[in-house]
Parts: C-alpha cells; sequence; structure tokens
C-alpha cells in the first residue's frame, strides 16, 4: 500500500479485523517512512452479473428488482424489510456461486420463490400466482395442497390454513 502521507510503499500492518457480516477486512498500516499510520479496507471484487432475458438481451442484475418481488409478495405479511434484504443478499450469492457472468432470467424466480417459501407461505403462493402466471382458481387450489403437503412433511412448518 502507498501511504497517503509520503507516499512511500514500506509499510507495516499492525492491526486487522474483520467486520461483522465478514465481507470487509480493516487493517490498520504503519509507514515505516514517515511514521504515519492509516487505516485501509479489503473486500471481495465480485463481477456484475448480466441476467440473459428469454430474447437474448442482456442487462445488469437488478437488486432492486428482485427487493420490489420480494416487498409485493409479503405486502401486508408479518415480514420485516430487514429480512427481506437478507433474503436479496442469499439470492444473489447464490446466483453468483451458480454462474460466473451471465445468469438466465429463468433460474431468478425460482430461487426467489424458494426463499419465500422459507419466510412466508402466504407470500410465496402469491408470489407462486404472478411468476406461473395462473388462469384460475384451481391452479391455486393445487399450488396451496401442494404446499401443505411438503408442510406436513416439516414438524416445524406452521400451519397455512385450518382444518
Amino acid at each position: 500500500m502507498r501511504c497517503i502521507q509520503c507516499g512511500s510503499l514500506k509499510d507495516k500492518v499492525i492491526d486487522s479485523r474483520m467486520s461483522k457480516d465478514g465481507t470487509t477486512t480493516r487493517r490498520r498500516r504503519f509507514c515505516l517512512a514517515c511514521d504515519y499510520r492509516y487505516t485501509t479496507y479489503e473486500q471481495i471484487e465480485r463481477t456484475e452479473l448480466q441476467v440473459v432475458k428469454r430474447d437474448g438481451t442482456r442487462e445488469s442484475i437488478n437488486r432492486e428488482k428482485i427487493f420490489r418481488g420480494l416487498v409485493k409478495a409479503c405486502e401486508k405479511r408479518p415480514v420485516s424489510i430487514d429480512r427481506l434484504d437478507r433474503a436479496v443478499d442469499e439470492i444473489l450469492a447464490e446466483l453468483h456461486k451458480d454462474h460466473l457472468s451471465e445468469v438466465p432470467s429463468s433460474s431468478i424466480g425460482p430461487k426467489v420463490m424458494a426463499k419465500l417459501h422459507e419466510i412466508d407461505p402466504v407470500a410465496y403462493v402469491r408470489y407462486v400466482s404472478v411468476y406461473r402466471q395462473f388462469d384460475n382458481v384451481g391452479e391455486f387450489i393445487r399450488e396451496i395442497q401442494a404446499l401443505e403437503t411438503r408442510a406436513s412433511r416439516d414438524p416445524h412448518q406452521r400451519k397455512l390454513f385450518k382444518e
């Protein structure tokens, strides 16, 4: 690192600390030329993911678009904005893990649905109904019955409807 006081490249790291979320390293440095102390921050540089649409066009992945979809699905539900924000981060982390630089748009929706399934079953059904473009009530009923079947296998999952 170049000293911000004298420009020397000779320094010594005297303290390193990881941020609370584990994404950044804070380093206290000491310039060996002028004895100046300064702080640097180190973080992972991610390449920006490109979304490949159905028609073949590409655009940068839009975090806000995913967040708005989650907020809309969870409208009037007991889900905090912080939880939705974390969910978006988790979805983006999964997409970065699964794809190097381009992600097909068809793989984003299922990741959002899986995350909503964990968070809130009603929000999940709302999102699925729009994502899969349900045409009639029967499709809603089948999805809710499938959700109930999955929930009955998981003893920690709360009931969606009273019997």
